[in-house]
């Protein structure tokens, strides 16, 4: 699989670069590529701790992403999934170090555990104060003799770091750490593994399995679980964490972090985040950090949720509620139980029209709403050869909201019901063929309430669409299929299918389209894919003549 990489044995030192070349002052590196990749603080106060983690890189932006005011002193960078060695680690220690000491955060994994308890020994014999802490967050197996270092990871360079900017002395900060890993649980989720740079991905997931309790190196789940959406994918999740949580009637004290394993979407993140919010443990959930990709695994695509548990203590909330210099910390906010819906302007909700029934015309449009759903996989893959691939997705919306709306629409009241037509799909059908279409329906509407029969109601409406959207014959659009069905609509549907057919395989020769989102996309892209809107129409109108 490409990757943008340059050479493999490159890629950690290359992205460090790209971090502190990013990050501003106030970060930089030690010398020592490539055995040491250490990124450590430049305004480091050493009469205060000094906080130092990391291990295999891949997990971006941890470890060295969080290297700031506030949170980490030092990151030591191993290679992809792989301990920094313990040379590494000391030169961490040593160059962050002052009298007051050092806490090291470590994941619970056995390179990480030898190599930097290693550098710790070492460090001492050199004088220095040093304690460790190990982080085993993951709940994922029942009683396991060494649980993983997961995303919770996060909570503790987040506290300790707050303390230690705060001037504690390395016991407190140590001792609150401890704290925070005893309260820390974390599980994740993924529907695909991670890809190895330079390697070939391993396909171990089938089709609708979804790997639950899996760690951040790649390594497969605790089981293959059926997976249906994204609701039962945070049940599965909750159900795990909710045997851990200890009962308690204290409503909001739980501190979520949603952490994006690297390969899931905003928009996917943001579902699974009100999922979260809604399951049954919910109501206790009182802040959250995230979503935002935070501990990743390369490139896989799943998701985890850590909770810490604040109840009754004030000091480990106030150590996250600080500001931290890091830009790619995202903070942490408090949850809003019931957010304030505002009414829409008085201007965007017109008066709609009495409903009034016509079984026919329930029956066209039903019709019509049932062949655009059904249409919907098969638009999408033509749009994809040349667009966004999302025609037939903006349809089936569009005609799933008609469907619900039907009952209270005047469908005895031509006139009126292609402006209830205009009105419903401006507010439910996206992007500019919603806005072309419901100018389509308005301006017919205006038509047939001066007295123009259908065919020339539906013109009158094409006229404008054309005269607004600046699209005409030939330009590689749905009109392409609509105005040859309309010219000759008095003649029957079957004819106006025929001709809709007609123009619609026609657009496939059209190498250029000078409209559309496929006026940006090259000729090569273009020949011998009908255009998706021309093929929406010719669809419709053939199924509804038969």
């Amino acid at each position: 699989m490409d990757q943008f990489i340059n050479d493999r044995n490159a890629l950690v030192t290359d992205a460090i670069e790209g971090v502190l070349s990013s990050s501003g002052t106030g970060v930089t590196r030690l010398d020592g590529y490539p055995h040491i990749k250490v990124v450590v603080r430049t305004d480091h106060d050493r009469g205060k701790v000094a906080l130092v983690s990391g291990g295999g890189s891949g997990h971006e932006p941890s470890h060295a992403g969080f290297v700031g005011r506030g949170m980490l002193t030092a990151a030591v960078c191993g290679e992809v999934f792989a301990s920094p060695s313990v040379e590494a680690v000391l030169a961490g220690i040593l160059a962050v170090s002052g009298d007051v000491g050092c806490l090291l955060i470590v994941k619970n994994y056995t390179g990480d555990r030898l190599n930097f308890g290693l550098a710790a020994e070492r460090a001492r014999a050199l004088g220095h104060q040093v304690r460790m802490v190990i982080v085993d967050d993951d709940i994922a197996i029942p009683d396991a003799p060494q649980a993983r270092g997961l995303a919770g990871t996060l909570f503790v360079h987040k506290i300790a770091g707050a303390l230690a900017e705060q001037g504690a002395d390395l016991d407190t900060v140590a001792d609150t750490a401890q704290r925070v890993i005893d309260n820390t649980l974390s599980i994740g989720m993924a529907l695909d593994t991670c890809t190895i740079p330079g390697s070939n991905k391993e396909q171990r997931l089938s089709a609708g399995k979804a790997e639950l309790g899996l760690g951040i190196h790649g390594e497969p789940g605790v089981e293959q679980v059926d997976f249906s959406g994204a609701r039962q994918a945070v049940t599965l999740l909750v159900d795990k964490l909710g045997q851990h949580l200890a009962a308690t009637e204290n409503r909001r004290s739980q501190v979520a972090l949603i952490n994006n394993l690297g390969g899931c979407t905003q928009l996917e993140m943001s579902i699974l985040t009100k999922e979260l919010l809604h399951s049954c443990i919910g109501e206790h959930i009182g802040w959250v950090i995230g979503p935002a990709s935070l501990m990743t695994s390369l490139d896989m695509h799943g998701f985890s949720v850590s909770l810490l548990d604040v109840s009754g203590d004030d000091d480990l909330r106030a150590a996250l509620l600080t500001e931290a210099a890091p830009r790619y910390w995202p903070g942490c906010s408090a949850v809003v139980a019931q957010p304030e819906v505002l009414p829409v302007s008085k201007g965007l909700s017109p008066s709609r029209p009495a409903p009034s029934a016509h079984e026919p015309t329930r029956t066209l449009i039903d019709s019509s709403c049932a062949i655009l759903i059904g249409a919907e996989a098969e638009l999408n893959a033509l749009d994809a050869k040349s667009g966004d691939g999302d025609t037939g997705s903006t349809l089936a919306t569009a005609a799933r909201a008609l469907r619900n709306r039907l009952d209270d629409m005047p469908l005895a009241d031509t006139p009126q019901l292609l402006h209830s037509l205009a009105a419903e799909l401006s507010q439910t059908m996206g992007g500019s063929s919603g806005v072309l279409l419901a100018i389509f329906f308005a301006a017919a509407g205006d038509a047939a309430s001066r007295g123009s029969d259908l065919q020339q109601a539906l013109q009158a409406g094409l006229a404008r669409m054309q005269q607004i959207g600046g699209a005409r014959p030939g330009d590689r659009t749905m009109i392409d299929a609509l105005a040859p069905a309309l010219e000759i609509l008095d003649q029957g549907l079957p004819e106006a299918a025929r001709a809709a057919r007609h123009g619609a395989d026609a657009t496939a020769g059209m190498t250029r389209a000078r409209a559309g989102r496929a006026s940006y996309v090259s000729e090569a892209n273009l020949v011998g894919h009908i255009d998706p809107g021309a093929e929406a129409v010719a669809r419709l109108l053939e199924q509804l003549a038969t």
